[in-house]
């Protein structure tokens, strides 16, 4: 009897315990129950409660995960998001629980220097762009305008100082 050889197909083999792979679903169901009655079902029976005892509603349901400063919101939010950041590593990884599998680089428009076909885009900053006008670079000082230019006037008539196209920072 101990020498017995256990077989396992593939299927088996890859299956995994329901705990390892359904926990970040119920987490989240869990979290939607626990919102969804404290937010939603309990604030009706509450008041539902009273007006049927009482004949008119006194006080106001306070929320039970509201209390101490809703740290368990908090928490959850940790727990929810981590555990989203941590699928999204094990799915960039190759750790597919449902079966695809994803072609090499689908998701991603990232090319490494040297492996593609990537043509450099000219710079709008520095090249000629219609009518071949040319603006200067980000940074670039401003020539003052020259002498002779029309005058803009500002507020009340008054000539107004000159405004470079960019704002100086």
């Amino acid at each position: 009897m101990a020498d017995e050889v256990v077989t396992q197909s593939e299927s088996e083999k890859k299956k995994e315990d329901w705990m390892n792979s359904k926990w970040r679903p119920m987490m989240g169901w869990m979290y939607m129950a626990v919102c969804s009655m404290d937010f939603v079902v309990f604030p009706i029976l509450w008041s539902l409660l009273q007006s049927l005892s009482h004949g008119q509603v006194t006080s106001q349901w306070q929320p039970l995960t509201l209390q101490g400063a809703g740290l368990f919101h908090i928490a959850m939010g940790g727990v929810l998001g981590l555990a989203a950041y941590g699928r999204t590593q094990e799915k960039m990884a190759g750790a597919n629980n449902g079966g695809i599998q994803f072609p090499a680089g689908a998701g991603t428009t990232y090319v490494p220097p040297g492996q593609g076909n990537v043509t450099p885009q000219p710079n709008s900053f520095s090249s000629p762009s219609f009518g071949s006008v040319t603006t200067p670079a980000f940074g670039a000082p401003t020539p003052p305008p020259a002498f002779g230019s029309p005058v803009v006037s500002g507020f009340g008539g008054k000539p107004a100082p000159f405004q470079p196209p960019q704002p100086s920072i």
